[in-house]
């Protein structure tokens, strides 16, 4: 388990998502933070967003780093989506490639 900061946190997120991520998405870490993913990258923010991802931050990391398939980690129950789950694969299909 690797011990996550939250600027490692937004950082990692900011170079997958920006200009890549369409719309609004909220990333619910409760063991770290949440932040507010948009094209212009991620911000720790818990403002409305049109799609809510929540996990541990070791499951964001994890989905970022290839470790863990987004769409696994939904079906196993470790990712809760609030939202399109359609768009929440994409999401995490984006957040999970360079």
């Amino acid at each position: 388990m690797t011990d996550l900061t939250k600027d490692e946190m937004i950082a990692l997120v900011t170079a997958r998502a920006k200009d890549r991520i369409r719309g609004t998405v909220r990333l619910e870490m409760p063991d770290l933070c949440s932040l507010f993913v948009d094209a212009t990258g991620a911000v720790e923010n818990d403002a409305e967003a049109e799609l809510t991802l929540t996990a541990k931050a070791q499951v964001f990391h994890d989905i970022a780093m290839g470790k863990q398939n987004p769409g696994t980690a939904f079906m196993t129950r470790k990712l809760k989506v609030d939202g399109s789950p359609m768009r929440a694969l994409k999401v995490g299909e984006i957040l999970s490639t360079h």
